[in-house]
C-alpha cells in the first residue's frame, strides 16, 4: 500500500491575496505630505536622544 502524502504549505511563501507595506525611516515620515498617527509616533520617539529605531511600515507604500 502507499501511502499519499500532502504537500504542507511553505509559511514563507507570499499569499497573493496579502499585501506588503515598505518600512520606511523617520526621515521618510520627516517628509512625508500625508503623515499617519503611526508615522507620526515613530518621529516622536526617534527624536529622543539616543533612541534606536528599525523603520515603520508605511500605509502609503501598500501594494496590490
Amino acid at each position: 500500500m502507499s501511502k499519499k502524502y500532502k504537500k504542507k504549505a511553505d509559511a514563507s511563501a507570499p499569499n497573493r491575496s496579502s499585501s506588503r507595506m515598505k518600512i520606511v525611516t523617520s526621515e521618510t515620515c520627516k517628509v512625508c505630505p500625508t503623515p499617519c498617527q503611526r508615522g507620526l509616533r515613530y518621529l516622536e520617539k526617534m527624536s529622543e536622544p539616543g533612541a534606536i529605531g528599525f523603520g515603520v511600515p508605511c500605509i502609503l507604500t501598500k501594494g496590490k
